[in-house]
């Protein structure tokens, strides 16, 4: 008896490999890494604040 026959697809077009930008920005835009994202977003915010002219109305009028 003859082995059956495997029917195979042919190879799909491969598409091209992305750029390091592209690849970096689909890192922090996913799902998986929203709250890593976030989390570095709002220490910077904080960080800018207090080194700002905005930081002198946390403290009391003495």
């Amino acid at each position: 008896m003859p082995p059956k026959q495997i029917q195979v697809q042919p190879a799909s077009r491969r598409s091209q490999p992305k750029g390091y930008f592209s690849s970096v920005y689909h890192t922090l835009t996913s799902q998986e890494n929203a709250s890593v994202v976030i989390s570095v977003a709002m220490f910077g915010a904080a960080v800018a604040f207090f080194n700002s002219e905005w930081s002198d109305m946390l403290l009391p009028g003495f």
